[in-house]
């Protein structure tokens, strides 16, 4: 059996969840290796109004995933296989030895800026439930305009799809997918439309910005979420970090394909158990915990056996 590390993406954050991560030394020099690299303290950007930013709710993200896997790997815990979310591909990338944590916390800077210089109101995206894909393209399609752009950007599960795009197309399909009979439509805590062709110029300037980076192979297996593919070429890897912004998450289809190579354990990083709900269907003679949601000792004890 192997065991799969999963990393959130934005609409996980919440306060004080850098304040919240264990208190050891591997924590304590990732912390410090982000303050060198920003020129500033990161634990001011997880304050209510700190994450207000994309670019802090990015960054946060990506210190407090690198910073949980390399406590877990102090204590024994290591995965066989990564997967993130969105902007969790990065960490996922530093855990499996793609990235240096420096580049990446430089690059999601970058990007969390980009993203939010693009769009700094009026965009967002919202999750649609109880309707599949079939059903729900065609009430984008109704809506999709020049006036109103809006899209299908995430396949989280059959029936739970994220949308993104202006808040007149977001509210507009939430309309009619709950008329067509989804369970529920709600926007979700994200402020610009990730995942959609309406960041194909930030995309290139993300592939401008790794050109004076260097990504290796990974040490261990490197799941895209954007491809649903294992990647080990690293110009593929640079290419799908790059990218993703502006690219479908196939998390249902990636979470498939980690158990289909053995995954039988899922841990999720903070924060939250987002991922942890979605991905649990899916490992039906397997386990999805988060670490928000375990003891440390039932934790380690369960990588333990997986990787036994």
């Amino acid at each position: 059996m192997s065991v799969l590390f999963t990393f959130p993406g934005q609409g996980a954050q919440r306060a004080c969840m850098l304040h919240a991560l264990p208190d050891d030394l591997a924590v304590a020099a990732t912390l410090a290796e982000a303050a060198q690299v920003l020129g500033s303290d990161p634990l001011l950007l997880d304050t209510s109004a700190a994450l207000a930013s994309t670019r802090a709710v990015q960054l946060c993200l990506l210190i407090a995933g690198v910073a949980t896997a390399r406590s877990l790997a102090g204590q024994g815990a290591v995965p066989d296989m990564v997967a993130g979310f969105s902007i969790g591909e990065y960490p996922a990338a530093v855990v499996a030895g793609a990235l240096d944590f420096a580049d990446a916390v430089q690059l999601v800077a970058r990007r969390g800026q980009l993203m939010q210089d693009a769009y700094p109101g009026g965009y967002g995206m919202a999750a649609i439930i109880g309707l599949e894909l079939a059903q729900l393209e065609p009430l984008v399609a109704r809506v999709h305009s020049h006036e109103k752009p809006v899209y299908v950007a995430n396949l989280n599960a059959r029936r739970q799809i994220a949308i993104a795009g202006s808040e007149a197309g977001l509210q507009a399909v939430m309309a009619l997918a709950l008329a067509q009979g989804a369970t529920k439509a709600e926007r979700l805590a994200v402020s610009v439309p990730s995942h959609s062709p309406l960041f194909d110029a930030a995309a290139q300037e993300m592939q401008r910005a790794f050109d004076s980076v260097t990504v290796y192979r990974p040490k261990v297996v490197y799941l895209s979420s954007s491809a649903a593919r294992a990647l080990f070429d690293p110009q593929r890897i640079r290419d799908s970090l790059a990218s993703n912004m502006a690219r479908r998450v196939h998390w249902a289809d990636t979470v498939r394909l980690a158990w289909e190579r053995g995954a039988r354990l899922a841990v999720e990083m903070p924060p939250g158990s987002v991922l942890t709900r979605l991905t649990a269907p899916e490992f039906t003679d397997g386990v999805a915990v988060s670490c928000d949601g375990s003891r440390l000792e039932s934790l380690l004890a369960l990588v333990a056996q997986a990787s036994a």
